[in-house]
C-alpha cells in the first residue's frame, strides 16, 4: 500500500510539472498578482528600425492596430486605470503622415535639410505616436542646429560678426534651449567700445606756489590780528603784506606741531582773511570777502578741444558749464571746435571733470527689429448661372417686317402649317437670310415658339444658356524683414521700408492762345513745362528713440507710422492710408517685446441668381451663383535691444571757492 501511494504522488507531481511548462509560453495565462518579472525572457529586445523609405512604406500606419488575440484580451483588461490614452488617429491622417514623411526622407537625401524638417514636423504633428517620425525629426532638428554652429565658428574664426551672428540666431531658432548657441551668440555681438578720450590739454600755465620752510612750529599768541599773521608767515620764511581792508583786533591764538599750510588756515579763521601768492616766499593778505575774492584770486585759462561735438552740441555745452559752475568767463570757438574757461583752478579742476565725465562716450544700443507680414486671400464661385432676361415677339409681326418679297412664302408656309413648333430651327435659318439689319439682333439668337398660325410667339434669351460655375483663387504671401540698427543714448533711429510715391502739386498750361502759342502747337513743337511734385512715403516707417539706463533696462518711445495708397482719389490725387501708434515701453537687456500687432479682414459674400428659387435648400446651388471673397492681412513688429555701451558711472568731487 505504501508502494503504491508512493507511485501515485509521484505521477501527480510530474503531471504538474508538465502543465507548467505548457502554460510558461503564453504570457496571457499568467494571472494578475504574479510578479512581473515571471514574463521577461532572455532574448534581447529588437534595435528600432532604421529611418528609410522602404521601412516606412513596409510598416503598418501607427493609427492601425492587428486586432487582439485571445491571449491579449486578458492582458487589456487588467490594464491599471492610470495608462496614458494614445491620441486617436484617423486613416486619413495616418496617410497623410506617412506621404509627409517619405517626402522628408527624400528631401534628407538630396541633403535639403530645412525642407526636410518641415515635413518630419507635419508627420509628427499628423501621427504623434509614430517613433519614427519623432526620431526623424529630432536627428534633423540637431542636424540643423549643429550645421548653423558650425558656418557661426567659422564666420567667427573669419572675424566676420554679422553672419555669425544670423547662424548662432538660426541655431536658437531651431532648439531655443541650447546653451551653446545662446553663449555664442552673445559673444557674436559688437564689444563694447572703449571711451574716447576727446578732450586734449594743448597748453596751460602754472600757478604761483609759495615755497614755505618744511617744519612744525609752536605757536602761543596774544595780541593785534596783524601781528599774528606776520609772526606765522615769519615762522615759515614767508614775508606777508596787508590790504587796507584787513582790520586790526586782538585776537588769542594757542596751536602746537603745525606747518604753513594748518597755521596759516587756522590764523585766517581767527582773523577772518585769505592770502594768495605773490611770488614763492611772499604772500598778500586781504580781508575774505566774495568782492576780494572775485578780485585778488588768481585765475588760470583752459581751452578744450572736442572735435566730435557738433556746433550744438557744443552751445549746449557750454551752457551746462556756465550754470552748473557759476561761469563768467568762456567762449566758444565752432571753427575749432574748442570751449575755453578763464576761472580759479579748483574751478578750472571741476570744469575739466565735468566734461570728461560727459565726452567718454554715449551708451549706445543695438536694436533687433522683425517685421512680420502676412496676407491672405480666397475668392470662390459656385452654384449656376441661369438666364435672367427673356424677350418675347411675334413671328408673324417680326416676319412681315422682312419685306414684301417674303410675304407670299410667309403666307405658303402657315396655310400649309410649316410654321409650327416642330421646325423652328429650320425656320430661324431661312429667317435668317432674310432678315434686315431693324430685327437681326432677334432672329439670329435662339429661341423657342409656341402657339400656332398668327399667333405664334418666339422667346429668347439673348444667347445665355445654363453655366455651371466652379472657381477657386486661394494665395498666401508671408512677409519677413529683419533689420538690426544702432543708436545712442536719446538719438533717435529711424527704419523705413516701403517706398516713394510722387503726388502731383501743381501743372502748368497756356490759360490763353497766342499767335506763338497756336505755332507751337501747330507743329507739334510745344514742350509742356515739368509739373510739381512731391513724394510720400508709403509703407512703414518705424521710430524708435532709445533710453539706457544704468541697470540694464532700455526704455524706448516708438513713432510708428504704417501708410498705403488708397483706391480712390480727390480731384486726381490719390488719398492716403495712413495709421499711426505712438507709446514708450521699458524692457531688459536682450528682452524681446512685440510693439504692435495689426489685423486687417475683408470678407464679402454676394448671391447671383432667381430671387426665391436661391433660399430653396435643395436648388440654392442650381439656380445661383455664390460669390465669396475673403481678405486678411497681419502685420507684426517684434523689438529686442542688447547693450553695446553701459552709461558712465564715475563720480568725482572737488572743493569750490567762496565765491563759487
Amino acid at each position: 500500500m505504501r508502494f503504491l501511494a508512493g507511485t501515485l504522488l509521484t505521477l501527480a507531481t510530474a503531471s504538474l510539472l508538465v502543465a507548467q511548462q505548457n502554460v510558461a509560453p503564453g504570457a496571457a495565462n499568467v494571472p494578475a498578482n504574479e510578479p512581473a518579472a515571471a514574463q521577461t525572457n532572455s532574448q534581447p529586445a529588437p534595435s528600432p528600425p532604421a529611418v528609410t523609405p522602404d521601412s516606412a512604406s513596409s510598416a503598418p500606419a501607427a493609427g492601425a492596430s492587428s486586432p487582439p488575440s485571445a491571449d491579449q484580451t486578458g492582458a487589456v483588461s487588467t490594464a491599471p486605470l492610470g495608462t496614458a490614452l494614445v491620441p486617436t488617429v484617423t486613416r486619413r491622417e495616418a496617410a497623410e503622415a506617412k506621404r509627409q514623411f517619405q517626402a522628408g526622407v527624400k528631401l534628407k537625401s538630396k541633403g535639403h535639410l530645412d525642407a526636410a524638417f518641415d515635413k518630419f514636423c507635419s508627420a509628427s504633428e499628423l501621427d504623434p505616436r509614430n517613433v519614427d517620425y519623432l526620431t526623424a525629426r529630432e536627428f534633423t532638428r540637431q542636424e540643423l542646429v549643429m550645421q548653423a554652429l558650425k558656418h557661426g565658428n567659422q564666420a567667427m574664426m573669419e572675424q566676420n560678426e554679422i553672419v555669425a551672428m544670423a547662424d548662432f540666431r538660426r541655431a536658437l531658432e531651431y532648439d531655443p534651449t541650447n546653451d551653446y548657441a545662446l553663449q555664442r551668440l552673445r559673444d557674436s555681438l559688437p564689444e563694447p567700445e572703449p571711451a574716447a578720450q576727446t578732450v586734449s590739454v594743448a597748453e596751460q600755465s602754472l600757478p604761483i606756489e609759495v615755497q614755505p620752510a618744511a617744519k612744525h612750529q609752536d605757536f602761543h599768541f596774544r595780541g593785534d590780528s596783524r601781528e599774528l599773521l606776520t609772526e606765522v608767515a615769519r615762522a615759515y620764511g614767508i614775508s606777508a603784506q596787508f590790504d587796507d581792508s584787513v582790520k586790526q583786533q586782538r585776537v588769542h591764538f594757542d596751536i602746537q606741531d603745525v606747518n604753513f599750510a594748518t597755521a596759516m588756515r587756522a590764523a585766517n579763521d581767527v582773523t577772518k582773511t585769505f592770502w594768495v601768492p605773490l611770488s614763492g616766499k611772499k604772500i598778500f593778505l586781504l580781508t575774505d570777502t566774495v568782492e576780494n575774492h572775485r578780485t585778488f584770486d588768481r585765475m588760470g585759462l583752459q581751452t578744450f578741444y572736442l572735435p566730435e561735438l557738433t556746433d550744438q552740441q557744443l552751445t549746449e555745452m557750454s551752457n551746462s558749464l556756465r550754470v552748473l559752475l557759476n561761469l563768467r568767463f568762456i567762449g566758444v570757438e565752432k571753427a575749432q571746435s574748442a570751449i575755453s574757461i578763464r576761472a580759479d583752478w579748483p574751478v578750472l579742476h571741476a570744469a575739466d571733470h565735468l566734461i570728461r565725465s560727459l565726452t567718454t562716450g554715449r551708451p549706445e544700443v543695438l536694436l533687433d527689429l522683425r517685421v512680420y507680414a502676412v496676407s491672405t486671400s480666397l475668392a470662390r464661385a459656385l452654384g449656376t448661372a441661369l438666364p435672367t432676361e427673356f424677350t418675347i415677339f411675334n413671328i408673324g409681326t417680326v416676319l412681315a417686317a422682312l419685306g414684301p418679297s417674303a410675304g407670299s412664302l410667309i403666307n405658303q408656309l402657315i396655310s400649309s402649317g410649316g410654321i409650327n413648333q416642330a421646325n423652328s430651327s429650320a425656320i430661324s435659318a431661312l429667317l435668317a437670310q432674310l432678315q434686315n439689319s431693324s430685327n437681326g439682333s432677334i432672329l439670329t439668337t435662339p429661341f423657342v415658339t409656341f402657339g400656332g398660325g398668327k399667333t405664334l410667339t418666339g422667346i429668347n434669351t439673348g444667347g445665355v444658356g445654363v453655366t455651371p460655375t466652379f472657381s477657386l483663387n486661394e494665395s498666401y504671401i508671408k512677409n519677413l524683414e529683419h533689420v538690426t540698427l544702432r543708436a545712442a543714448h536719446n538719438d533717435p533711429a529711424v527704419m523705413k521700408i516701403g517706398e516713394r510715391y510722387p503726388i502731383i502739386n501743381a501743372t502748368f498750361a497756356p490759360i490763353y492762345n497766342s499767335p506763338a502759342i497756336s505755332k507751337v502747337i501747330g507743329n507739334s513743337s510745344y514742350i509742356a513745362p515739368i509739373p510739381s511734385f512731391n513724394f510720400e512715403d508709403l509703407g512703414l516707417v518705424l521710430k524708435v528713440t532709445p533710453l539706457i539706463h544704468s541697470s540694464e533696462d532700455v526704455s524706448m518711445k516708438l513713432e510708428l507710422q504704417l501708410r498705403s495708397l488708397g483706391t480712390t482719389n480727390n480731384n486726381g490725387i490719390p488719398i492716403i492710408n495712413n495709421r499711426e501708434y505712438t507709446g514708450n515701453i521699458t524692457v531688459k537687456n536682450g528682452e524681446s517685446s512685440v510693439v504692435t500687432g495689426l489685423i486687417d479682414m475683408d470678407d464679402s459674400r454676394g448671391v447671383n441668381g432667381y430671387p426665391f428659387l436661391g433660399t430653396v435648400p435643395g436648388l440654392t446651388y442650381a439656380a445661383t451663383v455664390h460669390n465669396k471673397n475673403v481678405t486678411e492681412d497681419e502685420l507684426l513688429v517684434v523689438i529686442t535691444p542688447h547693450i553695446l555701451r553701459l552709461p558712465e558711472q564715475t563720480s568725482f568731487a572737488v572743493e569750490l571757492p567762496p565765491s563759487h
